[in-house]
């Protein structure tokens, strides 16, 4: 059975309507971003990490990490009510990049990928984005947005994988999965 190294219910719930069953044993690993990091390397070495952290012999293990990237400028979960403010004010009436970090450990070996999605956002206006931010949905996640949720009313054009936006590029887990006879 896979063993999913995240807390993120998005991840479980992706997981679960695919149908691959798993069980959770959450990371605690530190997620600083290093000077000068680019944003793959980061969601990469998280996943890694995270894999690594919980991973015990004869298991396979997932760790996944997802960042939101625009103009360069790495964006997290917001701290705040203020910074879900100002990141959707970046995001707003643009195109960013959502980066999911995927390594699998299996068999002594890291298996480590990653995905990346474009999404366009609508124009905002300030009303509208203190409206959302008021809901507390930005709060947990990364770029201070859900897709699923009410979010989904700004964002026009997304490239590549939904999936990866909501939290986990499951294909591309799935395709890694099978590849290497684990599932």
């Amino acid at each position: 059975m896979l063993i999913l190294a995240s807390q993120s219910p998005r991840r479980r719930e992706i997981l679960e309507r695919a149908g691959i069953a798993f069980t959770v044993r959450v990371a605690d690993v530190d997620e600083s971003l290093r000077e000068g990091e680019a944003a793959q390397s980061y969601v990469r070495r998280l996943a890694t990490r995270k894999a690594v952290a919980v991973g015990r012999p004869g298991e396979v293990v997932l760790g996944a990490d997802t960042t939101v990237v625009v103009d360069g400028e790495i964006f997290g979960k917001p701290v705040d009510a203020a910074d879900a403010v100002r990141m959707l004010g970046r995001l707003a009436g643009r195109t960013h990049e959502v980066i999911t970090g995927i390594c699998l450990k299996a068999r002594g070996q890291l298996y480590i990928d990653a995905e990346t999605t474009l999404v366009r956002f609508t124009a905002m206006t300030e009303a509208e984005i203190t409206a959302y931010v008021a809901t507390g949905e930005p709060m947990d996640k990364a770029g201070g947005y859900a897709i699923q949720g009410g979010a989904s009313r700004y964002i026009d054009r997304v490239e590549g994988c939904y999936w990866n936006v909501v939290g986990l590029p499951v294909a591309r887990v799935y395709g890694m999965m099978r590849r290497r006879g684990l599932i």
